[in-house]
């Protein structure tokens, strides 16, 4: 796979196009995969999501997103089970190897984003017991997936999200996360947006490498300020403080040579036409990404 057919265009960036748009935009820009999102890919049923994709020439690099996997109640543990089947057979559709999976925040969240439930338990707070969960939950839905074909990838989420919507944190302990199992079943994915500031990245990156657990790579900028709401303040690649230059040798030091995904929430990216963000996206891999692709010889 050449550096430059490794872009993929992950469809939160372009938000407001739809599978078909997005893919159309995709393809004319240069990228060579596209990462659907599951609200996208649901709009028109699985079958037909495959087929768009590959009639526009492209490959699906991921399958955002599975996971929410910390509830305590029975019934909710067998809605998030349910849920994520459902998601890991989207995956197997359309193509996609991997199904990211974001964990989940603690129960006591009322809703990403929001306060804490007005009758949240001190269970409910447990840092360490949801945590456990999602463990168990991992080891529920590994078999299901190894036996579509599909890879769980674990994403780490910035710590200001840990309250509401993933408890972990960090590569380090996405990896932890992930030693039960095959490097075949459980992977990881290197997001810049979240993890740039871990004193501990190059050497958890060294060992997902290692261990043969890198699923994806995607980018994007850590801009400021914060929007309101903070999940919505990543930028386009450059436009920061992260040091793409480094991290990528880091990732490509590593044997990572999959696709990379750019995924940005930002409502002045999501304005303009489809066409425009993805030609904008394009350029800047090309600039701050595709050159640090290649380790020297």
């Amino acid at each position: 796979m050449s550096a430059a057919s490794r872009a993929s265009l992950n469809t939160a960036t372009v938000k407001h196009a739809t599978l078909e748009e997005a893919t159309q935009a995709a393809a004319e820009a240069g990228f060579g995969a596209v990462g659907p999102w599951r609200d996208r890919v649901q709009e028109v049923g699985a079958a037909k999501a495959a087929r768009i994709i590959e009639e526009a020439g492209l490959r699906a690099s991921s399958l955002c997103r599975g996971g929410f996997l910390t509830a305590i109640s029975p019934e909710g543990i067998e809605a998030a089970l349910d849920d994520n089947r459902r998601a890991i057979e989207e995956a197997a559709t359309i193509g996609a190897p991997e199904l990211i999976f974001v964990v989940g925040g603690l129960p006591a969240a009322s809703a990403p984003g929001a306060g804490p439930r007005a009758d949240a338990s001190a269970a409910d707070r447990d840092l360490v017991a949801t945590r456990a969960r999602v463990a168990d939950r991992i080891a529920d839905l590994v078999p299901f997936a190894r036996d579509h074909g599909v890879r769980i990838v674990l994403e780490a989420l910035h710590p200001i999200f840990a309250a509401d919507r993933a408890v972990v944190s960090t590569l380090g302990q996405a990896l932890d996360l992930a030693s039960p199992f095959a490097a075949a079943e459980v992977g990881v994915v290197v997001d810049t947006y979240h993890v740039w500031w871990d004193p501990e990245l190059r050497p958890a990156i060294e060992r997902a490498g290692t261990e043969g657990r890198i699923a994806s790579y995607q980018v994007c900028d850590w801009v400021l300020p914060l929007a309101a709401e903070p999940l919505n303040s990543r930028g386009h690649v450059g436009d920061g403080y992260i040091d793409f230059a480094t991290i990528t040798r880091w990732v490509a030091d590593a044997g990572y040579a999959g696709y990379v995904e750019t995924e940005i929430f930002n409502e002045e990216i999501w304005a303009p036409p489809a066409a425009e963000t993805a030609a904008t996206v394009l350029d800047r891999y090309r600039t701050h990404v595709e050159p640090f692709l290649s380790t020297p010889k």
